[in-house]
């Protein structure tokens, strides 16, 4: 039978982001509860990336099952052209967490969300007597979705090569990275001179074209990239003087995974827009939504034949996945998993310092529960390690029971960071495991 199951996985399933090799076994999970995964084998795993960033609230929680179920036997489906009650509920709870007054678009995906924010943000500006503002400034090395703009503005050239020209419109400029920054500058310094070359780039593309700025609050599939706490107040700043939206991607950093409720909350800001998704439902089922600023709502009250959004999605807002999202924020609350992040994560990151003497770790990063390892050939160059050998620490890791990720297929040449983000809800046990298993793994890396 597990042999069947392997045989029928290699001919109908299309892993992404796996390069072919014949006849590889994928990990075929069974079952999980908590942070840990079972397979087919009966081999047991520590999901140190919560899935795809996203299972906050851990595997197997009886109680998310039971609200999509009791919902779905309530009221299976209303699309919201029309409304319905888990909807509105939401939107009042999101608004508590983010700490605002906002707008709802409810989609199935952080692509999609980010998809919607750039469709507002252009008809915004026409709306408002500037058609001409469309374009979208985004960063190197930062990912925001696989659908064709959202591509566009991703700034990782290996997730976009081969499926060129993307839309246009979509520029790009490099992110403030503490490790890899200028010598002569500070921390602070180069966060600043990277906001400034935001607003040059604003200046060069003309500000009357520029419709708005997405960023995450730090970059995290591009290697885990934190800016100094006076970078994003700085870029707020440019937004309001030549008036484009700055569009916040909350997909990974939200939900409690920087140790507060969102990852702009570190930075005393607020957003035009915010997308969000995956720990919305902890990846139980899909949800997204684009929050919007009423004051861009209000532009959208138009009586013109064209004066609304013309936009629209089947499964946005599912009723189900509406009810499980109320539910995984109640259990966040309840367990207070958004201070767990922040406590955990600071206790990984202190038992983490001794890996600074291994020789090719060359720099670690951390909010809350969402950590990058970044690994060189040689501390004084900087220079990024052989891919191989970061494909050869996420392998041993597994061998040993701990998944963990690494930022591949983003830019070519510095894909050697290894990447951690398991559930919220772990335990002082499976901390140590996940320490315990890299500090082992990593030594024995020559």
């Amino acid at each position: 039978m597990k042999d069947e199951l392997y045989e029928k996985d290699n001919r109908n399933i299309w892993h992404p982001l796996k390069p072919y090799q014949k006849g590889q076994k994928a990990l075929i999970a069974k079952q999980a509860k908590g942070a840990w995964v079972t397979d087919i084998e009966g081999e047991t795993y520590l999901d140190g990336m919560s899935g795809l960033w996203c299972v906050n609230v851990g595997y197997g929680r009886e109680e998310l099952a039971e609200a999509a179920a009791r919902q779905l036997r309530e009221l299976s489906y209303m699309a919201l052209t029309n409304s319905h009650v888990p909807a509105i509920e939401l939107s009042e709870k999101l608004n508590e967490w983010l700490g605002g007054n906002y707008r709802y678009l409810f989609s199935n995906s952080g692509s999609e969300a980010n998809e919607t924010a750039f469709k507002v943000a252009r008809q915004y500006h026409a709306q408002t007597g500037q058609p001409e503002k469309y374009k979208i400034i985004s960063r190197y090395r930062s990912y925001h979705g696989s659908t064709f703009a959202a591509m566009a503005a991703t700034g990782q050239a290996q997730r976009k090569y081969k499926y060129e020209p993307l839309p246009p419109g979509f520029i790009h400029v490099k992110a403030p990275e503490e490790y890899r920054r200028p010598a002569e500058y500070s921390f602070e310094q180069w966060s600043i001179a990277c906001a400034d070359m935001m607003e040059e780039s604003i200046m060069m593309e003309r500000p009357e074209t520029v419709a708005a700025i997405i960023m995450e609050p730090l970059i995290t599939g591009g290697g885990i990239l934190i800016p100094h706490e006076s970078y994003l107040k700085k870029i707020e700043e440019i937004c309001k003087r030549h008036n484009v939206l700055l569009i916040i991607d909350e997909v990974i950093c939200g939900f409690g995974r920087t140790g507060k409720n969102f990852g702009f909350h570190h930075y005393g800001i607020q957003p035009d827009i915010i997308t969000l998704a995956k720990g919305m439902t902890s990846g139980y089922l899909p949800l997204s939504a684009s929050a919007v600023r009423p004051e861009i709502y209000e532009a959208f009250r138009d009586e013109d034949e064209s004066g609304h959004l013309r936009h629209v999605n089947t499964f946005g807002g599912n009723p189900a996945a509406c009810s499980l999202a109320l539910k995984n924020l109640e259990i966040m609350e309840k367990e207070k998993l958004v201070e767990q992040s922040r406590k955990l994560g600071d206790r990984i990151r202190k038992e983490f310092n001794q890996l600074m003497t291994h020789p090719y770790v060359g720099h670690i990063r951390h909010k809350g529960l969402l950590f990058g390892i970044e690994l060189v050939k040689d501390k004084v160059s900087k220079e990024p390690i052989d891919a191989s050998i970061v494909g050869e620490v996420v392998a041993t890791c597994k061998e040993k029971g701990l998944i963990v990720g690494k930022n591949g297929d983003t830019i070519s040449g510095l894909t050697n960071i290894i990447t951690l983000a398991p559930p919220l809800s772990i335990t002082e046990d499976d901390v140590t495991f996940i320490v315990t298993t890299l500090r082992e793994v990593l030594a024995k890396v020559k």
